[in-house]
């Protein structure tokens, strides 16, 4: 099922809505994302310990499959040890979680999220092995090494893109995918404080709060993206993290709507 919030409308919400009744909630099958089919999502995450948002996605169905959360899965302690970590409020943290992952860290079969990029993967073989080597596999396997972004499949079958290039180089292939919910690159491990690419991996392969970890750790690292963050300042953030396409997307937009409902919620309670 796709994510569904407030307002949205259709069948999918009907179908939420009827699991939410089977569940115990007690709400009309009215094919509206009303407010009393939010307050039973926000209830039903509560029960289960993952982030209160409202938001049906990913995790939240896992809950109504399972009636228990996954322990991968993020948690309300998750969000308010990186807001401390930050020197930020909880609901900066919530407003990028909802805006800037990607509504699961892991895939149905319990692997992180990843997106393979070749082109990373033919600078890093230049840094390992030459130019000379990188260009033999560019032309060998173009599909994973190349001076040109894509060949995308998304889902699972970026793994298969990752395993062909492993079988290149396995360190170099590590570093140029995506992990996580947020996906933050391999290649910045270092830089990050973890002792390897393989502690970053299994790291990555850990938790949703590990991965949440591991964005916390590149806005730490990063001077002018903390100080956006802890000034709300959310273009110059969405840049930072986004690059400059950000506003084709309205980043800036969507983090600025998502903090001040979460803060108003606060606020109210």
């Amino acid at each position: 099922m796709n994510i569904l919030r407030f307002n949205d409308r259709g069948a999918e919400v009907g179908l939420l809505q009827q699991r939410l009744v089977r569940a115990g909630y007690a709400l009309d099958v009215s094919h509206l994302y009303d407010e009393a089919t939010e307050q039973a999502v926000k209830a039903l995450q509560a029960a289960a310990g993952i982030v209160v948002d409202g938001i049906a996605g990913p995790n939240t169905y896992a809950v109504l499959s399972a009636g228990q959360r996954d322990r991968k899965h993020l948690t309300e302690a998750d969000i308010a040890r990186a807001a401390d970590k930050l020197g930020v409020s909880p609901a900066c943290v919530r407003a990028v979680n909802e805006v800037e992952s990607r509504g699961s860290g892991f895939l149905a079969d319990g692997r992180p999220v990843i997106l393979f990029e070749r082109h990373v993967m033919y600078r890093q073989l230049v840094d390992s092995i030459g130019a000379d080597d990188a260009a033999r596999y560019a032309a060998q396997f173009p599909n994973v090494v190349s001076q040109k972004a894509g060949g995308y499949q998304g889902g699972s079958a970026e793994y298969v893109r990752l395993d062909t290039a492993a079988r290149v180089h396995a360190a170099s292939a590590y570093e140029s995918a995506s992990w996580g919910a947020f996906q933050v690159m391999g290649y910045h491990w270092k830089r990050l404080g973890y002792a390897s690419i393989d502690e970053f991996v299994a790291r990555m392969e850990t938790s949703e709060g590990d991965q949440l970890d591991g964005f916390v750790r590149f806005v730490a690292a990063d001077s002018s993206l903390l100080s956006a963050l802890k000034n709300r300042k959310w273009a110059a953030f969405a840049k930072g993290y986004n690059g400059p396409d950000y506003a084709r997307n309205l980043y800036d937009a969507k983090l600025a709507q998502a903090y001040e409902r979460y803060a108003g919620a606060k606020a109210a309670a």
